[in-house]
């Protein structure tokens, strides 16, 4: 889709949400969301209706339409009760982008590639005017993995970290599997980033993101070293 409207060729059209607040914390997050409502304008119409008290930055339709609801510098309402990287006010600290799609509940499928190409550029226009961390360009999942699943196992991180906005799957899990435990698992889980209070949830949200093939819920050997390695890259400073 081209155009955008005047000012911002990355943007199509605007439609201003009352559903914002004042931010309390810097911008150094972008969280991912799916809508799971169909047409993509009773979405839009939820995230302007005051009664529902939701809303976010960004909406992007299936065709690769890009809306902005609530300008970047306000607190859109849109990770609700979340967590991340010792952060409890995600919507304070983060950027939040709805992608038109059925989701689970009515009749989930891959993302539409016009709506990820839509995607990329706008992602990559926050990353960079933010300073934005890749290990905190994450999932409505991983920030709350209690209560949402979203944007879920089919959405395309591989092709998000081509362009080094998000952290890729680690090239080898050489290192193996070091922890003799699940407490130990669970308190380095902890350490990436995860709310750990409903464990299995914790764990599931980490298979959808890093290992979306099989999700168990259970700690095994294979994300343990998935984890291990994406903690030695990150403190190692091969990632950010």
């Amino acid at each position: 889709m081209s155009g955008g409207i005047e000012g911002d060729e990355l943007v199509h059209r605007e439609v201003p949400s009352p559903n914002y607040g004042p931010r309390t914390l810097p911008i150094s997050m972008v969280v991912l969301h799916y809508t799971e409502m169909k047409p993509v304008e009773a979405a839009i119409a939820r995230m302007c209706d005051p009664a529902a008290s939701v809303s976010a930055h960004y909406c992007i339709t299936e065709e690769g339409e890009v809306i902005r609801l609530v300008a970047e510098n306000r607190r859109a309402w849109h990770a609700g009760a979340s967590f991340w990287r010792g952060i409890p006010d995600v919507n304070s600290a983060s950027i939040g982008i709805e992608l038109d799609h059925p989701g689970h509940g009515l009749g989930y499928r891959p993302f539409a590639e016009a709506q990820i190409d839509a995607l990329i550029p706008l992602l990559a226009r926050i990353v960079r005017r933010y300073d934005i961390p890749r290990a905190n360009v994450v999932g409505h999942s991983d920030v709350a993995p209690m209560r949402k699943v979203d944007p879920g196992e089919l959405f395309p991180w591989d092709r998000i970290a081509e362009y080094n906005l998000c952290l890729p799957r680690p090239a080898s899990l050489a290192a193996g599997n070091p922890f003799h435990n699940d407490g130990s698992f669970f308190m380095a889980l902890e350490r990436f980033g995860y709310d750990i209070t409903d464990q299995a949830k914790a764990v599931e949200a980490f298979e959808r993101r890093w290992r979306p093939h099989r999700i168990t819920g259970v700690p095994d050997g294979e994300i343990a070293a998935i984890l291990w390695q994406l903690l030695i890259d990150r403190d190692e400073g091969r990632t950010r």
